[in-house]
């Protein structure tokens, strides 16, 4: 099997044109949101998803924490689902994030923050789903059917409609304007070659995932992708936690992917790629690095909240590509489905 002929492959491949079509169509609904929540401005946010959407919420905390500097925190799914409590959030704001809008958990946390006095917004593929039915506003993803079980174009998707909400909240020109150019950064970043990876990674049988700030939600997904379609044990860390227990495993031949972005977080990621190779890991860094031994993966720029999107596009080229030199197939991954509902 050849990765370009699998679903991933081409849902990844479609990222661009699925954004582009989203800022368009999205710019009354984000306008109505950012509206909202600049009248009544939440006193603290929290957010829900799993899996690739949890990885968006992270994205998404870092975001709303650093551009609007509102408290945002991820919210415990089973408090309201298992345990059948509901959070006391009066002015709150709950972000609530998901492909099919359909795992009960998830349904239930939604609906418990609405009761407890939260704005419930729903960030999801599915209109017409349980998560928007519960929902005071619901954002569409627009990022149509997705069939390989690995989520490509719904997370960037998810991105970018956190990135449209919070720019617009925040009434950030820079970012916005940035927002604009994204659709083809991603094609550009579509087209980026990190195979200098390949040969590592494919005999590997453990790495670590490196990111910090806005660039962390993104080193889990591509933690979660490896797992998921290769078959290969990933963990995702920050450049500061990574440092204390964690750098005991890392030794010769460890291979390492950090994936920092251009902002006060870039030269502690350069720091930590010339300590790790100093111990004799395989380093790969996204863009150019001064740090000896450590191999460069290209990457494409823009606004530093937004490189991390570009970042994922590159690296699902490379995941597709993994998955299938791993032998495996990168649309059906063992004992997983498409749709998980969890209680």
């Amino acid at each position: 099997m050849r990765a370009e002929d699998t679903l991933m492959f081409a849902e990844a491949a479609d990222a661009g044109r699925i954004v582009a079509a989203q800022l368009t169509a999205n710019a009354g609904v984000v306008a109505q949101a950012a509206k909202c929540l600049r009248m009544h401005p939440p006193s603290a946010a929290l957010i829900c998803g799993r899996g690739s959407s949890d990885n968006a919420g992270v994205f998404a905390r870092y975001l709303i924490e650093t551009e609007v500097g509102v408290l945002t925190s991820p919210m415990p799914l089973a408090v309201s689902s298992v345990y059948g409590r509901k959070p006391h959030v009066p002015d709150g704001l709950c972000l609530a994030v998901s492909q099919s809008g359909k795992s009960p958990d998830l349904v239930a946390a939604a609906a418990g923050a609405r009761a407890g006095g939260a704005f419930v917004i729903a960030l999801v593929n599915v209109e017409g789903s349980p998560l928007s039915q519960v929902a005071d506003l619901t954002i569409p993803l627009r990022a149509g059917p997705e069939l390989s079980v690995a989520a490509t174009k719904s997370f960037i998707a998810s991105l970018s409609a956190i990135a449209h909400l919070t720019a617009e909240w925040s009434g950030d020109a820079d970012l916005s304007a940035a927002l604009n150019r994204l659709p083809d950064l991603l094609d550009a970043a579509w087209k980026q070659d990190w195979s200098a990876a390949l040969p590592a990674l494919t005999q590997a049988s453990s790495l670590y995932v490196v990111g910090r700030g806005v660039g962390f939600g993104v080193a889990r997904e591509a933690a979660l992708k490896l797992k998921e379609t290769c078959g290969l044990h990933a963990e995702a860390f920050s450049t500061a936690e990574v440092r204390h227990g964690p750098m005991a495993l890392v030794k010769t031949g460890f291979p390492v992917l950090l994936l920092p972005q251009s902002d006060a977080t870039r030269d502690d990621a350069e720091d930590l790629a010339a300590d790790f190779a100093r111990r004799g890991a395989q380093v790969f860094f996204a863009g150019a690095t001064t740090a000896p031994g450590v191999t460069a993966l290209p990457t494409t720029s823009s606004h530093p909240w937004l490189e991390p999107i570009l970042q994922i596009q590159s690296f699902y080229r490379l995941a597709a590509t993994l998955s299938t030199a791993r032998g495996f197939d990168p649309d059906r991954p063992p004992y997983l489905n498409k749709v998980t509902e969890t209680v």
